[in-house]
């Protein structure tokens, strides 16, 4: 009996050493993914919006995508958003409060061809920016 029981200590203890090698058990187990994201690990954040930025498209595109540069209310970091929608940047002022998600690349990459970007921008001062730009609603005076 005694022999059985050693034998199955040493087969959890060698498993749980494999474990540790396994990339994606790690970066679960000791929440790197939690740490490294600036909305650490919420859907969405609110952040004031420091600045318009236009940021080229990569290759074979040419375009100039309008995004933004917010500093997340919660922690103070600063990411980079887009803000979807033709003529969208319009309603997007200096100093606003907007609320950001993640824009649905892989593994919370950026997508598409803007390089660097990981979010965008879904509300302006509480409203819809699909709404604004789409004219159901106007933008409140703050």
């Amino acid at each position: 009996m005694a022999n059985g029981e050693n034998a199955g200590s040493t087969l959890v203890k060698s498993r749980s050493k494999k474990r540790w090698s396994d990339r994606d058990y790690k970066r679960r187990v000791l929440q790197l993914k939690k740490k490294s994201d600036p909305l650490e690990g919420a859907p969405q954040a609110r952040g004031i919006v420091i600045e318009k930025i236009g940021i080229e498209a990569k290759q074979p595109n040419s375009a100039i995508r309008k995004c933004v540069k917010v500093q997340l209310i919660k922690n103070g970091r600063q990411i980079t958003a887009f803000a979807p929608g033709d003529g969208a940047i319009n309603y997007i002022d200096e100093h606003d409060e907007i609320v950001v998600e993640g824009i649905g690349g892989r593994m919370g990459r950026s997508k598409g061809d803007i390089p660097g970007v990981r979010y965008k921008v879904i509300k302006v001062n509480g409203i819809s920016l699909r709404e604004l730009v789409k004219g159901r609603k106007e933008k409140t005076v703050r």
